[in-house]
């Protein structure tokens, strides 16, 4: 007669948390800002095909770290109540607050409910008409959910990332300066006390990022309603290099 052990609710839960937080810990990061004309998001991505940022509606996009199986089916998800949405209301009425809490639910279901949580965490951003309306929302593997302010970094290294962008960012940055803020964070776990900027950015180059915007004035740019774009390499290489200068200083 085999003999059964009781495990306490809080246990289990907390069991459930480490392994979602190992395996996100795996994930190398991504970096979410504001800048004045639109929204940029970065991650460190070597791979041209497994995209861990999207376009999920008109001024609204998607970007996560973790198991790429996983986030990629909630991206899917995501794209598909847009759309449902969006087809049985108006265009205006899909908002990354809307799609963060359908998002909140389904990560806490499969974290209460299953026997393996999704080892996941995702960004839901929208550009707004002005800076101050960007939106940008963490959800965690459990389902909780928060409103970020400005920027927000994702991944295994996420705490020195999103230190270094306290330190850098500031509003009204033009795009070439935010995405040196971005490259600057996202290579600050691995460089030593003491590096260069410079030293930095050559830790991380075009051909090892993913990097895609949401432009805040695209109706009026590409006659279009939506606002993702893809950048190519080219593009952030160039961007790098014209991105260089000192950031500007926080004021006092």
């Amino acid at each position: 007669m085999s003999q059964q052990f009781y495990v306490s609710p809080e246990q289990v839960m907390k069991d459930r948390a480490d392994f979602a937080r190992k395996g996100i810990a795996r994930g190398k990061s991504v970096v979410v800002l504001s800048y004045r004309d639109g929204m940029a998001l970065v991650a460190e991505n070597p791979s041209p095909t497994l995209h861990k940022i999207g376009e999920i509606y008109d001024r609204i996009a998607f970007a996560a770290v973790g198991k790429y199986n996983e986030f990629e089916s909630l991206r899917q998800a995501g794209v598909r109540y847009a759309d449902v949405r969006g087809y049985s209301y108006d265009r205006v009425d899909v908002t990354a607050r809307g799609l963060a809490s359908v998002y909140a639910q389904s990560l806490g279901t499969v974290f209460t409910a299953e026997q393996k949580p999704f080892e996941v965490e995702l960004a839901v951003a929208e550009v707004g008409v002005f800076e101050a309306g960007d939106h940008i929302f963490r959800l965690n593997f459990d389902g909780s959910i928060s409103d970020e302010a400005g920027f927000l970094a994702m991944g295994g290294q996420a705490d020195a990332v999103q230190s270094t962008l306290e330190r850098l960012w500031v509003p009204g940055a033009l795009l070439a300066q935010a995405l040196h803020w971005a490259v600057t964070a996202l290579a600050a776990p691995r460089i030593s006390t003491g590096a260069s900027e410079t030293g930095r950015i050559h830790l991380l180059d075009a051909t090892t990022l993913e990097v895609a915007v949401l432009e805040r004035n695209a109706s009026r740019v590409r006659g279009s309603h939506r606002a993702f774009r893809r950048l190519g390499a080219a593009d952030v290489a160039a961007l790098l290099a014209s991105g260089k200068q000192p950031p500007t200083p926080s004021p006092a």
